[in-house]
């Protein structure tokens, strides 16, 4: 049956399953779900609804949340090469449904453009019916939607081929990948492709975590052998890098939101919170006495070798600073009662709207720092206090820095000091 043929029977299946009607064959099974929850969902056969798009602002912080952002090189790789001559698109989606970033065939992008298809809409199923991005989040497997399989009619000249991508730490779905095009460039083979790239990703994904678990240890183990008592090194999600003196376990469940100082841990009971880079020291406590503080030094006082170095009971350990991380920490060390994002990008940059560059760039900061700042807004934690060395000549400070609040700092000549 060539494709002409296989559209004509499609559209007889659709049309007899919508009447109610025995249809000439039977479709696909995932594609008969995926039609029985249209139908009760009551999502219209032949109107092409959508949803609001996101705005540029919120697309991005999408995609700085969203872990798929780490393995955008490895769904490139795998898939742009042959997109161009196959006249498709590749589309990656959170998991909601979100279209975050699409690329491939300049014509393809613009026909994509007509139907809806474009970064910051919404494809969950229960919007645009059925499709190779919303019915795989609800499958969570990969699927293949073919010119009359899907459900809204004016998706009939598409086909689309999406796989999911899971964690592949505890399985927990992240999002689509998904190659789509006109109905003339469907090949049989697309939707084990695009699997096979997903499991890559998948691969990718769990070597970044034990890369980042092996760091996170070669940082922590020296300090757990200094400890007279039990304590375990985490990543921010829990997963265990190092343990001393307690049964490892796999993962621990962390309180939200955590910061330095006495907390409680369900496994572990009542213990006392450190940020390392790249995650957490849980010390377990044994008496009721007060913490240590946590103690940041900020030392700009070298151009172009600025650095933060932590203290905490179990030892100090210390982090280099790009010239924009240097600049943040100094305007939010200034700031004890922190900044919003607004704040911090009219102080950078003089211009508010500019929130987007400062959030990525915070992110980063917080990453390498550990549990030392919190946002909403942006500052250092309750319990942490920051020592902020400046240079000796007011001059020095930043140099390279054209922040409005640096150049300011500069022009006052103010002495450094402790933020309580």
């Amino acid at each position: 049956m060539d494709a002409r043929q296989a559209v004509r029977l499609l559209k007889g299946v659709r049309a007899a399953a919508l009447a109610g009607d025995p249809p000439p064959a039977a479709p696909r099974p995932e594609i008969a779900e995926s039609w029985r929850r249209m139908l009760a969902g009551g999502v219209h056969p032949d109107r092409d609804a959508r949803s609001r798009v996101l705005s540029a602002a919120e697309t991005e912080e999408r995609r700085r949340l969203s872990p798929l952002r780490e393995v955008l090189p490895v769904l490139r790789e795998g898939l742009l090469p042959s997109l161009d001559d196959s006249l498709h698109i590749m589309v990656v989606a959170d998991a909601d449904g979100r279209l975050l970033w699409r690329e491939g065939h300049r014509s393809i992008l613009r026909k994509a453009d007509r139907l809806g298809f474009a970064v910051g809409a919404d494809w969950d199923e229960a919007v645009v019916g059925t499709n190779g991005v919303g019915t795989a989040l609800v499958a969570r497997r990969p699927v293949q939607v073919f010119s009359a399989e899907h459900f809204v009619s004016s998706h009939h000249d598409w086909t689309c081929a999406g796989a999911p991508v899971r964690d592949p730490r505890d399985g927990r779905l992240l999002g689509v990948v998904d190659v789509s095009g006109p109905l003339a460039t469907m090949h049989p083979a697309t939707l084990a492709w695009v699997s096979s790239v997903a499991r890559l990703a998948e691969r990718e994904l769990r070597l970044r975590h034990l890369e980042s678990l092996e760091r996170l240890r070669a940082v922590a183990a020296p300090l757990l052998a200094r400890l007279p008592g039990p304590a375990v090194a985490v990543d921010p999600h829990g997963w265990t890098a190092a343990v001393t003196g307690l049964v490892p376990a796999d993962r621990v469940p962390l309180p939200k939101p955590l910061g330095p100082g006495r907390v409680f841990v369900p496994q572990l009971g009542e213990c006392v919170a450190e940020p390392l880079p790249g995650g957490w020291l849980l010390r377990v406590a044994r008496t009721r006495a007060h913490p240590a503080a946590t103690r940041v030094v900020l030392d700009l006082s070298r151009p172009g070798a600025w650095s933060a170095t932590v203290y905490g009971a179990a030892g100090s350990w210390s982090q280099e600073l790009s010239p924009r991380h240097a600049e943040l920490l100094f305007l939010l060390a200034e700031s004890p009662r922190g900044r919003t994002a607004a704040e911090l990008a009219a102080e950078l940059f003089g211009d508010p709207s500019r929130t987007v560059t400062v959030r990525a760039e915070l992110s980063r900061v917080r990453r390498r720092l550990g549990g030392v700042l919190t946002h909403r807004p942006y500052r250092f934690a309750q319990d942490v206090e920051v020592e902020l060395i400046r240079p000796e000549e007011p001059a020095a400070l930043l140099p390279h820095s054209t922040a409005p609040a640096v150049i300011r700092a500069r022009l006052v000549g103010a002495g450094s000091g402790v933020i309580p």
